[in-house]
């Protein structure tokens, strides 16, 4: 029997229903009501309501409490939720683990975040204008909140976007991805079990692409977060009511170089989980690596050969190590860009089958051409290309030439190698001696160019979640 989820908007009829399939296997695993239009409508209206009616906020205090019962309450079933997420994302259970558990840490985060939120003092009696005037600033909620969310992180992207709506005090309401809607649903429903009255987080799924429309571009939305596709997160910010402010989190087609003095022990293992990692499905994903002549065909070789070792399968299972992507279309795109790349002179080192309709194995192409659909998009599988390069600043030019930016690394023994690296190539994080996917959720996590808008990680996306008011008093005895 199948779980089903009602329309987490209070007050709404559900317009329809979906069904949400595990991308294993396709099985049934859950509905989900869907609302339409009028839904939207009754929970922008609900939204607008608590945020006009400034007695009716949340006090900090019992924010901290929802969000610490919130906590207690996940690790409590931190089992189920690493399962289920396992199920309705395909992440393999020892990943979907550390998902969770970095969900839990992000909610305590929240609080941390909440605890030490302060305004500042403005500089006063400076000069004959400012005399006898003292100025600091506070912050307030900036309103209702929309997020939409993607599904390569069920349950932590929610976190990301929830938790710090909730923690800065405003209404949220969220639209998680139809592919993986159970697990955003099952934290709303945490949170209003640890004591947030259900107004003030709202989840739906709406019926149309029109309807979704309708929710993020409304005049009442204060504030936008978006993760998901470059296409539809810059077509919505262009459709955005006048004042309505927003972060957007896209994917990048994430570069590395190898010089030829690293320590290829050392780096082997981090490039290849953070490529295979969740089938390539991670927007930081390890995608191109741009290795010096003299060590590019062993490296690609051992990538290969680690993506051998792994296990494909079932990601409920806990000796899988790369499970389903998110839609068996999908896994037939990747195959038609491998073999694009194949077909176009790029050597195959290692993968290029699919065991299954809806896995792909761990694929590691050599020296694919620059104009190949694999080598200048985001591929979002479990795909790495190797390039070989003479000179670093081929390499580097290579990296940048695409129209996405966001993480980038760089492997090397020598200091100097690494910070020319960091000085030159484009991105908002590098990482040195380490893979792109690196993150911890309290840094700053930005996309540029193609690849976002804003800042993301959760004390940054607090800080968006809020406006700085400034009171200005006027005493002759000041």
């Amino acid at each position: 029997m199948t779980d089903h989820f009602p329309l987490l908007v209070p007050g709404a009829t559900a317009y329809g229903q979906v069904e949400v399939t595990a991308p294993f296997d396709c099985a049934v695993i859950a509905t989900v009501d869907t609302g339409g239009s009028a839904a939207v409508e009754t929970a922008l209206q609900t939204a607008a309501a608590l945020h006009r009616d400034r007695n009716s906020w949340l006090t900090a205090e019992q924010r901290i409490q929802v969000l610490s019962k919130t906590a207690d309450i996940m690790q409590s079933r931190f089992d189920e939720l690493a399962v289920e997420a396992a199920r309705e994302g395909g992440k393999p259970l020892v990943d979907s683990k550390v998902e969770v558990a970095r969900a839990i840490d992000g909610i305590r985060n929240c609080i941390e975040v909440l605890r030490t939120d302060h305004g500042h003092e403005i500089p006063m009696q400076k000069n004959a204008a400012s005399m006898n005037r003292l100025a600091f600033t506070t912050r307030e909620p900036i309103g209702v909140v929309v997020a939409v969310s993607a599904f390569n992180h069920p349950l932590n992207l929610a976190v990301h976007q929830l938790g710090p709506a909730i923690a800065a005090g405003c209404p949220v309401i969220i639209k998680p991805a139809e592919d993986t809607p159970l697990s955003c649903f099952r934290l709303i429903g945490i949170m209003r079990e640890a004591g947030l009255p259900e107004s003030w987080c709202q989840g739906i799924l709406t019926s149309s692409r029109d309807v979704a429309t309708q929710l993020v571009t409304d005049q009442r939305v204060g504030f936008f977060s978006f993760i998901g596709s470059a296409g539809v997160g810059w077509m919505l910010r262009s459709k955005l009511a006048p004042g309505t402010r927003c972060a957007l989190e896209h994917g990048g087609v994430a570069p590395v170089i190898v010089a030829e003095d690293a320590d290829l022990d050392d780096a082997v293992p981090l490039l290849a989980k953070a490529g295979f990692y969740h089938a390539g499905q991670v927007c930081v994903s390890v995608q191109r690596v741009y290795a010096h002549t003299s060590i590019a065909r062993a490296l690609a070789e051992r990538i290969a050969e680690a993506g051998r070792n792994m296990k494909v399968g079932d990601p409920t299972l806990p000796n899988t190590d790369v499970g389903p992507l998110i839609r068996q279309a999908e896994t037939d795109r990747v195959d038609e860009w491998v073999q694009d790349a194949i077909g176009r002179g790029a050597e195959l080192i290692g993968g290029g089958n699919k065991p299954s309709d809806t896995t792909y194995e761990p694929t590691v192409l050599f020296n694919p051409p620059d104009d190949a659909l694999i080598s200048c998009n985001e591929v979002f599988g479990p795909v790495i290309q190797v390039y070989e390069y003479d000179d670093i600043d081929q390499a580097i030019a290579r990296a940048n030439a695409l129209e996405v930016s966001f993480q980038a690394a760089v492997f090397s023994e020598n200091i100097d190698t690494c910070m020319y690296a960091f000085k030159h190539l484009n991105g908002s994080a590098v990482m040195i001696n380490d893979h792109t996917a690196f993150r911890v959720d309290w840094m700053p996590f930005a996309g540029l160019k193609h690849s976002g808008y804003g800042v993301g990680g959760i004390p940054y996306t607090f800080r968006d979640m809020q406006i700085e008011k400034m009171m200005v008093i006027r005493s002759p005895l000041l």
